[in-house]
């Protein structure tokens, strides 16, 4: 267990007899009914012991037992230590009717080092280096972390010339145990930063870190920050409060959404006419997190509500919750019973696995006007992208190199990989990125601005119109099958016409010489059988749901589509398109499912592409079929594909690149 932890506890872990006498600091650890911890350092939520500020504390005081002697501290020197650590966490710790107490005193106990310093004081008297070094636990740590000025160590000045104590060394150990008790691997990145300003102190200078510095540190994603970024922080954060868990509330949002939440923060505080010395935003990390899939996540659906709202503050179901006490401002949102019963839905249906449930969430959400554009896979989505890329990294790379002309458009760029690639390989042509959706759009903004790119993003649908000039090529890559399965055309969705319209019209932009380059899924010709035999009966489940919920293939006859159902046997056949979609649907499993299940991946066959492309007087460069291994690598798993007479089969191929040209 712990060196420390065996000195206080039995075997059993249960606290030894008589070890409480004089030992105030261990009595307020342990017998406390409250359970304070940093979710940021959790793997998972549902791994909570209650026992977290007490572990974490023993470490503390194994990690100063391991380097006193190397570092040939003093008894005097390892006391000190020794004290400051066993009392810095105490205001964590105590039952409610202490903490009441605490809070009648004026105590800030969530800022638990100021706490715990006064704690420290009732309990002994002692304001001297003890309280000092208590009161400043953890601020250098902070410091780095851009969270607080490093003015917030001017009562370590007063000890800097403390003629009992070599104090650059004390404060060294200090540090070195607060930080390795949480991360060795953040001790190694943080140490020199953490000597250096440790130097200073003890020289007296508590030279500030600039507002840009402070900002970077704050947040580590972002690669570049607008002035107007660091101007508001510079006058209206960093000289008024300190930041507490800043990054464990706020790394999953982008800046501006970052600065409308710091805005009506400071806002609700203005309002309220009371001081502010902390902006603490622990309730809203602790509210964010959940776990998924046995791993901490940020709740998703919860995140989507709030990223509504600072979209339009005028939504009635989400609202800041600014709550004011002893100098700190606690910053959470409060939903309305509509809003949280819906949070509360999603996840558990989530959690539940049920298809009919997931299609549900995304339902909801489109009620509400939650999702941020019509392909948000919402919690499953980095792993969806990861998934992608793997699937199709190898065809993605290989159709920049068909790219004609002194301007390029990628139409439905998404998240903006192919911009990048196309950018990094044609520094010097005009590269635009276009997308249906508004908020996708902003976000390829932000991440233009934020990491320095030169290609432009604009709003456009190749269905409604063609581009305002020329252009010299124009990539559809896995897009022209979401066009397919989601326009409303003449005859609903899944309406040929919506992606002949939407080629002509890109057609109708290109200058001579100009090309269409597709990359994207196919069908297969003819109607042969394919049969599949599922390794489990969830595979059998998920194919008769999918025979249920799926709309596309209006040209197979119903009867067509499946001829048999075996379930003893764990059996299907049907036509070879409809087992074709089934397959490219099942392998982005369950939770991608209520999504997938409306797309039809394969619209045309090779040849109708090339009869197409005649129609339209273009010539056709490239049209090649393939599969991409990453299917039946994954599928592997779970099904056999046989052929009518049940032999093993190769799988039909999954995309094709068609290079047309003007």
């Amino acid at each position: 267990m712990s060196a420390s932890f065996d000195k206080f506890f039995d075997q059993d872990g249960n606290i030894r007899e008589g070890v409480l006498t004089g030992n105030t600091w261990l009595k307020l650890l342990t017998d406390t009914d409250n359970v304070y911890v940093n979710a940021e350092r959790l793997d998972s939520i549902g791994s909570l012991s209650g026992k977290e500020t007490l572990m974490y504390v023993m470490r503390t005081l194994d990690i100063l037992d391991e380097i006193s002697s190397e570092k040939e501290l003093t008894k005097q020197e390892k006391d000190v230590i020794e004290t400051v650590l066993k009392w810095s966490e105490v205001a964590k710790g105590g039952l409610s009717k202490e903490r009441n107490e605490w809070r009648k005193k004026g105590y800030p106990i969530d800022i638990h080092n100021i706490a715990s310093a006064e704690i420290y004081k009732d309990e002994t008297g002692d304001d001297g280096l003890i309280y000092t070094l208590i009161k400043t636990h953890g601020v250098i740590g902070q410091c780095i972390r851009g969270e607080i000025s490093v003015s917030a160590n001017k009562e370590l000045l007063a000890y800097r010339k403390y003629n009992a104590l070599d104090m650059k060394r004390l404060l060294l150990v200090l540090n070195e145990c607060i930080i390795r008790a949480v991360s060795d691997k953040i001790w190694d990145s943080v140490k020199v930063s953490t000597k250096s300003l440790i130097d200073n102190i003890v020289s007296g200078e508590l030279t500030e870190f600039s507002p840009q510095y402070r900002l970077q540190r704050l947040c580590p994603g972002e690669m570049e920050f607008f002035g107007s970024d660091v101007d508001f922080f510079a006058k209206e954060i960093f000289p008024k409060h300190e930041l507490w868990y800043f990054e464990a509330a706020l790394s999953s949002f982008d800046m501006g959404q970052i600065r409308t939440i710091l805005t009506n923060t400071v806002k609700e505080i203005e309002r309220s006419g009371q001081e502010v010395l902390h902006l603490n935003f622990k309730p809203l990390a602790d509210s964010l997190l959940y776990d998924y899939e046995g791993k901490k996540h940020v709740n998703v659906y919860k995140k989507r509500i709030i990223e509504k709202y600072l979209l339009d503050s005028s939504v009635q179901n989400v609202d800041i919750d600014v709550k004011i006490e002893n100098k700190s401002a606690f910053v959470d949102f409060k939903f309305s019973k509509v809003c949280e019963k819906l949070i509360e839905f999603c996840v558990e249906a989530e959690r539940s696995g049920l298809l009919t449930f997931e299609k549900s969430i995304i339902v909801l959400y489109d009620m509400f006007g939650f999702r941020r554009d019509a392909f948000d896979r919402l919690n499953n989505e980095d792993k969806y992208l990861m998934t992608m890329n793997n699937v199709s990294a190898s065809t993605k790379d290989s159709i920049i190199d068909y790219v004609t002309g002194e301007s390029v458009v990628d139409v439905g760029s998404g998240g903006g990989i192919l911009l990048d690639k196309l950018e990094g390989k044609f520094p010097d042509k005009q590269i635009i990125g276009t997308d249906i959706s508004t908020n996708v759009i902003e976000t390829l903004d932000q991440k233009k601005h934020r990491e320095g790119h030169k290609w432009n993003v604009l709003v456009h649908n190749f269905v409604d119109s063609t581009m305002e000039r020329e252009v010299g090529s124009i990539i559809f890559s896995s897009i022209l099958h979401e066009i397919y399965s989601y326009t409303e055309g003449t005859n609903g969705k899944f309406d040929i016409d919506s992606v002949k319209l939407a080629l002509r019209n890109a057609y109708d932009s290109l200058g001579k010489g100009g090309r269409i380059i597709i990359r994207d899924g196919v069908k297969t010709s003819g109607n042969a059988v394919r049969k599949i035999r599922f390794k489990t009966e969830a595979g059998l489940d998920f194919f008769k749901n999918y025979v249920k919920d799926f709309k596309g293939l209006k040209d197979i006859p119903e009867e067509k589509k499946v001829l048999f159902i075996d379930e003893d046997k764990l059996t299907v056949a049907g036509d070879i398109n409809f087992i074709r979609e089934f397959l490219f649907t099942y392998t982005w499993g369950t939770e991608s499912y209520a999504h997938e299940v409306q797309e039809q991946f394969g619209y045309f066959t090779l040849e109708q592409y090339r009869d197409f492309f005649k129609e339209l007087g273009a010539r056709v460069v490239v049209a090649k079929e393939l599969l991409e291994p990453g299917y039946p690598d994954n599928l592997g798993q779970y099904l056999d594909l046989l052929d009518e007479n049940g032999n093993v089969v190769e799988y039909p191929a999954s995309n094709c690149i068609i290079v047309a040209e003007k």
